[in-house]
């Protein structure tokens, strides 16, 4: 079995992990034939990964087994790599397992569920989320607690003095603090500690849904001492290069050690009898079922990726990679940017670019990106329809209309934009061929005779297919 280490080559750094991204070198068919090799510009949403995470699952599911469940060598070996893999993600965050525990989950919306399941919270609680944060930071909250939404200022960023009064208004009920530690809509990013030490002044706890920020940040948890420090931090493996299945939640052992877990079954018991349960330990206790060995050994491998590249290396790339398409993108007048569209410092602003094109569906120009120029973006509310309401000013009236026609199945109205996205492999020259792109877009140039789907909100093009058969097909 190979150590991990050994997959990585011993030059690798920012400028250089291009060379090692899986499927770079696909091309597309475009609406006029012509093949181009795809640019993929939806890292907020999903990553590929590279070749040594890739080789690190096929090493390992050559020792594949039952994680804590065999005697045998196979067995013994996959949980050992399961077992490392979690200190593993502790140490990125400087997590102390001796009062935290990793565990892990589908994904983020699944930890967040967790957490919300595990408070005993009733609607007597007050949780504060902000209108900026992803639906899977909200819909839990609104089940088990009182949800108060903490406002934004003009320009999309969180409104820290609507927080602080509410904070203090809502003191004697408020539990948590449920925040991003990004927006995938604007990639703002929030002052996590500035809001912890704000949070545990008024002897509430934090959560930080940092999904969106983990890949592109460095992030600390800080010591459960110190008054910055986060109680629960939750991610997830396939927004940071390992699209194999995994999401993070890590929290105070003594929150998960109480009570009985929300998932039960097969891992999560010491000894079962016809009247009594007894759960075993942390964190097997709340793992229900069969672990995920090769999502667990792809986040590690993915995290000592970027240990490797560098955390600030990392940032510094995409920082310019930002600052530079934002350049671009102020020179279009026929651009409207959500958000800012003027930056002092990228410090604190992910490279996300959202935006739309005067008088044009935010639905057709996708479109016309996917079929005519071979880039993949995200179009539509970002599972953030508050937040994309309050950008985009949506009145009540419009939204009232909006409702009513999604009732009808018919969702072509939904407001919303086009979002580009970066990870730590994209280029400037990607970014030059999108503007292209959208230059002739806004000129109208483009070829397509394009029809409204009503009941999906997508565009088509007319007399146009996609060979699915042609990239892949099971057998």
């Amino acid at each position: 079995m190979c150590k991990t280490t050994n997959l990585f080559p011993t030059d690798l750094n920012i400028k250089n992990i291009r060379n090692f991204l899986v499927g770079l070198d696909k091309k597309v068919t475009l609406l006029d034939g012509t093949q181009r090799q795809y640019i993929y510009f939806d890292n907020a949403a999903s990553t590929p990964t590279f070749t040594f995470i890739r080789d690190a699952v096929n090493e390992i599911l050559e020792w594949y087994s039952g994680v804590h469940r065999g005697a045998g060598i196979k067995s013994l070996i996959a949980t050992k790599a399961y077992d490392d893999s979690r200190e593993i993600v502790a140490n990125f965050v400087n997590a102390n397992l001796e009062k935290n525990t990793v565990i892990y989950t589908k994904n983020t919306t699944e930890a967040i569920n967790k957490v919300a399941n595990r408070l005993n919270l009733t609607k007597d609680d007050v949780v504060l989320c902000s209108f900026m944060d992803h639906h899977s930071n909200d819909l839990p909250w609104r089940k088990h607690a009182t949800l108060i939404h903490i406002d934004i200022t003009e320009d999309g960023n969180l409104d820290l003095n609507d927080l602080e009064e509410k904070i203090k208004k809502y003191q004697k009920h408020l539990k948590l603090i449920a925040i991003t530690g990004a927006a995938n809509v604007t990639g703002l990013v929030n002052p996590v500690h500035q809001i912890a030490e704000l949070a545990h002044n008024y002897g509430s706890k934090i959560l930080v849904d940092a999904a969106q920020l983990i890949p592109h940040r460095k992030i600390d948890i800080k010591s459960d001492d110190n008054p910055q420090h986060i109680d629960f931090l939750v991610f997830s493996a396939h927004k940071m290069y390992a699209p194999f299945g995994t999401g993070v939640l890590i929290g105070p052992k003594k929150v998960f050690e109480e009570g009985d877990p929300d998932y039960v079954g097969g891992g999560t018991v010491n000894l079962v009898s016809e009247n009594e349960v007894i759960w075993t330990h942390l964190p097997d206790k709340e793992e229900a079922g069969t672990p995920n060995l090769i999502g667990a050994v792809s986040l590690a491998v993915a995290i000592q990726m970027l240990e490797k590249i560098g955390m600030e290396n990392v940032a510094n790339h995409e920082m310019e990679l930002t600052r530079y398409a934002y350049q671009k993108m102020n020179e279009l007048d026929e651009i409207e940017l959500l958000g800012p569209d003027q930056f002092s410092s990228f410090e604190n602003k992910l490279g996300v670019l959202t935006f739309n094109i005067k008088e044009m569906s935010h639905s057709l120009v996708a479109a016309i990106l996917c079929y005519e120029g071979g880039i993949g973006v995200r179009n539509g509310c970002f599972c953030a329809h508050p937040y994309i309401k309050k950008l985009l000013k949506v009145s009540e009236e419009e939204a009232n209309e909006t409702r009513n026609q999604i009732l009808k199945g018919d969702r072509s109205t939904l407001p919303g934009a086009v979002r580009a996205s970066f990870g730590i492999y994209n280029t400037k020259e990607e970014f030059d061929q999108f503007i292209d792109v959208l230059k002739m877009i806004i000129n109208r140039n483009y070829k397509g005779k394009y029809i409204l789907d009503k009941k999906s909100g997508s565009y088509h093009p007319e007399n146009f297919s996609i060979n699915f058969e042609k990239y892949f097909t099971f057998a």
